[in-house]
């Protein structure tokens, strides 16, 4: 399980390499105004994310602040790591 998180946070760090490379040299044509969108909306998303966990289990368990940043950053896979490390 640990290997498939890894390999999903890989994952998701590349496609958010692609994202911001996407603001310092853009896409031809459309694709770089639906990059500029799923930025926002994975930035959006993700920090929804980390808003409700750190809401709901902040004063439950202790997390380190780069715990609670790699929530923005990977999202769920984050979730399920913390969730192995803290809650099992």
């Amino acid at each position: 399980m640990k290997a498939l998180i890894l390999l999903a946070k890989a994952s998701i760090g590349f496609v958010w390499l692609v994202l911001f490379l996407n603001f310092f040299m853009p896409f031809p044509g459309n694709a770089a105004i639906a990059l500029y969108i799923l930025t926002a909306f994975l930035f959006f998303m993700h920090g929804l994310q980390m808003l409700i966990f750190i809401g709901a289990f902040g004063d439950k368990i202790t997390m380190s602040r780069w715990e609670k940043w790699s929530i923005l950053i990977f999202g769920i896979f984050a979730l399920l790591d913390i969730r192995r490390k803290h809650m099992m």
